[in-house]
């Protein structure tokens, strides 16, 4: 068929989008266009059923599959609107008549191929939705700083593997809802969170003290908070901390806010990981990027794991050294204390999340339940409440 010839030819000549065509629905479409070409009745028909079954795997909509690939594209044309760079008027009618093309693969149903078949074979069909591929697409580039590009536009948390930037598929999903008290600390982290999304100054953010207190969470609910306003989470392990300033440089360019967090961190007195942390948070030969900003929970406030041994250095110097250590954490914009709630602010989260849970129990009973744990566990904390509520739930608490 005529359609189908043109067609394959138009998918052929796509340039800021030609990566696409690896993807599995727009792979096997070219496969079913192709195989008309040599008019075999079962190529055809297996090349058909192979589109179709590479759309139900992708949702089973066609259009919402196509317009969502678009708007996920990493491409040169959405990098250039990204850095707010000029566009040239060829990128601009090379853009139009992909879009174009794209509209078209999104339109198509099984009646667009029945002349192929006749009506002797079975067409499998898939949902069709009416979709403005050119308008939505360009309403998509208009909001980049929300919705970023590339493997930013899906997914909102990231881990560093082998120096690349790669996404969490299945995130830690909690909210600021789910954690009780510490209202203030919490406060703090969402004003400078407020901040970096806004594309204010913002400071780089230390959370220290106990265990079990909410540090961790605090910054996760946070990113999830504010990750429909543009602001993506990367997790980086202490022995990544060399890779900063690559991370930041690649990040500086992109219209996404981006918190660098690194959990649970401590050095020993000789760490060469230390030195890279420290170099970060002083600045370095490349500026630092006003859309990132370090996250870092520790236990310890400054830092560095410090023996008795240690202040009996022989360095000539040693107090310089020793200085420089306990200073490391006071090159943090904002610091914020969590410490182990006492008697009443323990019992007040426990009672505010078996609210949240809906478990009815006589507070006087629910107390004194959750006092009880508290002391086989060692201690209160919101972790030792949230263990305690968590064992009413699976009934394990009488």
């Amino acid at each position: 068929m005529e359609f189908c010839e043109q067609l394959l030819r138009r998918m052929d000549s796509l340039v800021i989008f030609r990566h696409l065509l690896d993807d599995p629905i727009l792979s096997a479409l070219h496969g079913l266009l192709t195989s008309v070409e040599t008019g075999e009745s079962g190529d055809m028909t297996r090349a058909y059923a192979a589109f179709v079954e590479a759309i139900y795997r992708q949702g089973g909509c066609l259009a919402r599959a196509v317009a969502e690939l678009l708007r996920e594209d990493d491409n040169l044309y959405v990098r250039r609107k990204a850095t707010k760079r000029e566009i040239p008027a060829y990128m601009e009618d090379c853009l139009a008549h992909e879009l174009a093309v794209f509209a078209d693969i999104a339109a198509l149903t099984p009646r667009s191929f029945r002349g192929l078949f006749g009506d002797s074979v079975y067409l499998a069909g898939w949902e069709e939705a009416a979709i403005d591929i050119t308008a939505d697409y360009q309403k998509r580039t208009e909001q980049l700083s929300r919705h970023g590009y590339g493997i930013y536009a899906r997914y909102t948390s990231f881990i560093l593997r082998d120096g690349a930037i790669v996404p969490v598929k299945y995130p830690d999903r909690i909210s600021l809802d789910d954690l009780k008290g510490y209202e203030n600390e919490r406060r703090q982290v969402m004003e400078n969170t407020r901040a970096l999304v806004e594309g204010k100054p913002a400071q780089n953010v230390l959370l220290t003290g106990d265990a079990g207190t909410g540090k961790s969470s605090t910054v996760k609910a946070v990113a999830n908070f504010f990750a429909p306003q543009g602001l993506r989470l990367i997790q980086i392990t202490k022995n990544q901390l060399h890779d900063l300033p690559m991370i930041t440089d690649e990040l500086s360019a992109n219209p996404l806010s981006f918190i660098l967090f690194i959990d649970d961190l401590s050095f020993s007195g000789n760490d060469d990981d230390f030195g890279a942390l420290k170099a970060v948070l002083e600045g370095s030969v490349s500026a630092k990027a006003s859309n990132t900003a370090i996250y870092v929970t520790s236990n310890r406030r400054h830092l560095v794991k410090e023996s008795f041994s240690d202040r009996d250095g022989d360095e000539v110097h040693y107090n310089d050294t020793l200085q420089e250590i306990i200073s490391l954490s006071d090159r943090f914009g904002l610091c914020v204390t969590y410490i182990h709630p006492d008697r009443k602010a323990y019992l007040n989260i426990v009672t505010a999340l078996a609210e949240s849970h809906g478990i009815l129990r006589d507070r006087e009973q629910l107390c004194r339940g959750a006092e009880a744990f508290a002391m086989r566990k060692g201690g209160r904390s919101p972790r030792t409440a949230r263990q305690y509520i968590d064992r009413i739930l699976a009934g394990e608490e009488d």
